[in-house]
């Protein structure tokens, strides 16, 4: 996912909240934007705390080559979102084909329950990638709370990402754009697309260089291994990510993520591979995403 959830890598990854008055255990959805991925799901990063010369790590990252993993299925797929096992949002995620055939990632959520009568806070995400060499396409996100709207559109290509930020209220607007020179630049969603297809073998590590939003993470993802994982869809076997997280700075150096710890990550080890449940080590606490349906819009007989 990765949405799923992401922006926060900035989200779900940088962690940093949509606007300055919204308090930090409300925005569980930004929080594990990011794991979701991998999702986020997404969704992998360098050894926290450690600093990296510019250029050291490029080598490192995994080459963009699809796995023999089949191709996600088109379906809807819910998820609860929550802080220190409160539930305090939901979120709607669809995998379908463009008439074009391009992968398309479509995510709503938004705070629910007591917590939105608190902070009311909602999202809409879109992203597209080619479903045959997974490489990102594009993606459009939107935030809104309290009458203010963040609207973030990035533009893929062979050589990098541009990002456009426009943050509106009432008739101001405010906008930044910002660019990301590296050949194997991911999105969230083509992250986690990349990620579920690899063999997953135990021990095996895959390092990605993704863009959420506004800034580059190199993420990390350190296979565990295989174990069951019981929750509102059953008892499912998984397979268990550690996934680690670092800023890329302005001369490529890797930098240690502030709030960002660490985060689990439980697959479905099965053909589908969606994720089944996240759990990320965050400064207010442990912030989770946890499946609880999915229905396939074809499914299997």
């Amino acid at each position: 996912m990765f949405f799923l959830f992401g922006q926060s890598l900035q989200p779900s990854l940088s962690f940093r909240l949509p606007y300055s008055d919204a308090p930090p255990f409300m925005n569980p959805l930004r929080a594990v934007r990011f794991s979701l991925l991998v999702f986020c799901v997404s969704t992998f990063a360098g050894v926290a705390g450690i600093f990296a010369a510019a250029g050291e790590w490029e080598s490192s990252v995994t080459p963009l080559v699809p796995g023999t993993v089949p191709e996600l299925r088109p379906a809807r797929v819910q998820y609860d979102f929550g802080w220190n096992g409160v539930t305090a949002a939901t979120g709607d995620f669809r995998y379908s084909k463009s008439p074009d055939g391009q992968a398309r990632f479509d995510a709503t959520g938004g705070t629910s329950g007591f917590a939105r009568k608190l902070w009311a806070f909602d999202l809409i995400h879109m992203a597209t990638a080619d479903p045959r060499t997974l490489r990102p396409l594009g993606a459009k996100e939107t935030e809104t709370i309290r009458g203010k709207t963040r609207v973030t559109e990035l533009t893929f290509s062979p050589t990098g990402v541009s990002s456009r930020r426009e943050d509106r209220r009432g008739t101001e607007t405010k906008s930044k754009t910002r660019t990301f020179d590296f050949p194997d630049v991911l999105s969230l969603n083509s992250a986690f697309l990349l990620l579920r297809a690899q063999p997953l073998a135990a021990g095996a590590v895959h390092r990605v260089v993704v863009y959420p939003a506004t800034s580059a993470y190199l993420c990390t993802i350190t296979v565990q291994g295989r174990e069951s994982l019981s929750g509102p869809t059953g008892t499912r076997n998984a397979i268990k990510l550690d996934l680690q997280l670092n800023k890329i700075g302005k001369q490529r150096e890797l930098q240690p993520h502030r709030k960002f710890r660490r985060a689990t990550v439980w697959m479905g080890d099965d053909a589908d591979r969606h994720i089944l449940r996240i759990e990320t080590q965050v400064f207010i606490g442990t912030v989770f995403a946890e499946l609880q349906s999915v229905q396939f819009d074809n499914p299997k007989p």
